[in-house]
């Protein structure tokens, strides 16, 4: 792993560059530390189908979080208050065990502030025999040089990618600069992890998925997501359009954000995927039916750590 010019202390590993020492207890936008701290580490049924499939994704969960995303479902590991602290090699064991219990791939989600960590992990794990692809599951809030550290050691890179408005970027999550982050942090993901690649059992051995996951009354925010990514790469990379958003009730109490204190409609789900359609997008990935609901998100009871 190149980490070159990476540090966590002072910490420069995420765009926001807080510059926390972190090596000496002080915690960083992220709300942590140095410490590795991660809420749950098990077989995960509820990626795409090419990542979970059958046998279930080895899902690693990361306390902490460098975006303030209003909506987020993992609230209570992204504010750091669930989790269990680990080291180095138990992190390596950790990955180990999951390889044993059958896992498709190793799943690492919100990791961007352990990148460091993470990288001497994956070594150790592939030294003493993980076969198995990894996967890096993050925001699309990332440095290049973060994404290009991992090149060679991540197979297969599953985003989000949020925003195109700097408005909404900045009202629900803090993060004005994110479309222009997120942009760069996608090329630098293509260009680590190459078009798609599947083995015989149909799962995501190396290439890049792009998840976005439409807000309500949103839908331009959406198509002008999708047409970025389509345009500027083409089937090299999927599309995942995701309707699973699920408010909470607090959002409706507060006037500033009304407008996404409700489900996304049926309609305007159609809509969205009507329009990949007629962009010509064949590669992507929609959901069916209802998922916008608690079932999605685990339990975050420290299991397997």
């Amino acid at each position: 792993m190149d980490g070159k010019g990476l540090t966590d202390s002072p910490c420069n590993l995420c765009p926001r560059e807080c510059g926390a020492e972190r090596k000496k207890g002080k915690k960083g936008y992220c709300l942590e530390d140095d410490r590795i701290f991660l809420a749950r580490a098990a077989l995960h049924m509820w990626e795409e189908p090419c990542i979970s499939g059958e046998r279930g994704s080895g899902a690693v969960f990361f306390s902490g979080c460098n975006l303030r995303c209003i909506y987020c479902q993992n609230h209570e590991i992204a504010a750091g208050r669930r989790g269990k602290q680990v080291s180095v090699e138990r992190m390596a064991e950790i990955f180990l065990e999951l390889q044993e219990k059958g896992a498709a791939n190793i799943n690492l989600v919100t990791p961007d502030h352990y990148v460091l960590q993470i990288g001497k992990a994956l070594a150790e794990a592939k030294r003493r025999g993980l076969r198995i692809p990894v996967v890096y599951n993050g925001s699309g809030y990332e440095k290049r040089e973060a994404i290009r550290s991992l090149s060679g050691i991540v197979d297969v890179f599953l985003t989000d990618f949020k925003y195109m408005d700097e408005r909404i970027a900045e009202k629900y999550s803090s993060a004005p600069d994110y479309p222009s982050v997120a942009k760069a942090a996608l090329e630098e993901m293509v260009k680590a992890a190459g078009k798609p690649v599947f083995n015989d059992e149909g799962m995501m051995t190396g290439g890049v998925i792009v998840r976005h996951l439409l807000l309500p009354g949103h839908r331009k925010n959406a198509r002008e997501v999708i047409r970025h990514v389509y345009e500027t790469y083409g089937d090299s990379v999927y599309i995942s359009l995701m309707n699973q958003y699920t408010p909470f009730a607090e959002l409706g109490k507060n006037p500033l954000y009304k407008e996404i204190s409700r489900k996304v409609t049926k309609r305007e789900y159609e809509a969205v995927v009507n329009y990949m359609i007629e962009l010509g997008v064949e590669n992507a990935f929609i959901q069916e039916g209802s998922t916008a609901q608690e079932s999605f998100v685990p339990e975050f009871d420290c299991e397997g750590i």
